[in-house]
């Protein structure tokens, strides 16, 4: 059975940190790429990052470039978000999102995670 799984949300103050999980079970990492999506309230899923399944390449939106970091440990089957600089633009619920060989898109997605709200206020 696949499950993806995220955890390490939460409320943080603008300019604050958080670090996302996406635990990985029914698949390996070897050979799946993994990217983390983000929906605020009345707005589309959009893409935020993507790392690959082969060379750990990393793609991300600009957005979050610069203070976003993806990161995958295969032995763990865990992928990680860290967040730092946040934004309360930066509200939303986090998806974690598996694809076969390639990053996942809108509409190109093998597995979703279920979500997690991470809010960014003071």
């Amino acid at each position: 059975q696949v499950q993806l799984v995220e955890s390490g949300g939460g409320l943080v103050q603008p300019g604050g940190s958080l670090r996302l999980s996406c635990s990985v079970s029914g698949f390996t990492l070897d050979y799946y790429a993994i990217g983390w999506f983000h929906q605020a309230p009345g707005r589309e899923r959009e893409g935020v990052v993507c790392i690959s399944s082969s060379d750990g390449s990393t793609n991300y939106s600009d957005s979050v470039k610069g203070r976003f970091t993806i990161s995958r440990d295969n032995a763990k089957n865990t992928v990680y978000l860290q967040m730092n600089s946040l934004k309360p633009e930066d509200t939303a619920v986090y998806y974690c999102a598996g694809r076969r060989r390639f990053c996942p898109r809108r509409g190109l997605v093998d597995y979703w995670g279920q979500g997690i709200q991470v809010t960014v206020s003071s």
